[in-house]
């Protein structure tokens, strides 16, 4: 599946999901921002992509994907480095410590739903406008097996997260007119630094396998494969949906 000729950002690029999504969509001929809040992350990216023998180009952005001033800025420097945005992946989050809902600070409910979610509304907001002056797009939002069957203790978390799949579902209807397609990607439990946060006393990252049917947590490249197949045309017909990456996890 090839994205040559497409200007991308991916959003938490520096690592985990994103970093592998960005160093696939370069691979296949994209050329990319690599957005993140952590410039030495941000950078890593963009130099494993430069010293690999992809054909895509990358930069790196930092920003705050909750800051609507950053996230216009990196979508202009989408445009203006690569003569516009053809997909834009809303990938950056947060997790929470599975914490029983009545122990939820307020503050820990507002930053995990500004960033997994108000990040999303953000960004189709600022690449919308250039997606419909040239007539097309894909933007792709991750979102969790979280938001559909959720875990214990995660509460702000599969909020956040089920509000990106409706979300998802909301712009790929008001969008479809603009020939710009929405999907999510539903990952579970996957092998990245970020996973052993959502740990706490009734949840382990052995617990969260063990209910996997596959019998393994999903790989960053996993959710990397399926960004690719959502952004390129062999996805042409698709919009709207919720792809599980899951392993079996939500039959």
């Amino acid at each position: 599946m090839s994205l040559e000729g497409n200007a991308a950002v991916v959003t938490g690029a520096g690592s985990g999901m994103g970093e592998a999504t960005a160093e696939l969509f370069a691979e296949r001929g994209a050329d990319v921002v690599v957005v993140d809040v952590d410039e030495a992350a941000a950078t890593g990216t963009v130099h494993a992509i430069a010293a690999s023998d992809a054909p895509g180009e990358a930069t790196a952005v930092v920003a705050d994907v909750t800051d609507g001033d950053a996230v216009e800025n990196f979508v202009e420097t989408c445009v203006e480095t690569y003569g516009g945005i053809d997909v834009l992946h809303n990938n950056a989050g947060i997790a929470m410590e599975s914490t029983p809902v009545a122990d939820v600070t307020e503050s820990t409910w507002d930053a995990v739903v500004d960033v997994n979610l108000k990040s999303a509304f953000l960004g189709a907001k600022h690449a919308v406008p250039h997606m419909r002056e040239q007539g097309s797009g894909v933007i792709l939002n991750t979102a969790s097996t979280a938001g559909i069957r959720p875990r214990t203790g995660l509460s702000a978390y599969a909020a956040s997260k089920g509000g990106m799949i409706t979300l998802t579902k909301q712009l790929a209807h008001e969008l479809a007119g603009d020939d710009i397609r929405v999907n999510a990607i539903c990952p579970v439990a996957t092998d990245t630094g970020m996973l052993p946060q959502f740990a706490g006393d009734d949840l382990s990252v052995e617990g969260m396998a063990e209910t996997i049917p596959l019998g393994r947590l999903a790989e960053p490249d996993d959710v990397a494969d399926a960004a690719v197949f959502l952004a390129s045309e062999n996805a042409q017909m698709i919009t709207g949906t919720a792809l599980e990456v899951d392993g079996g996890r939500d039959i």
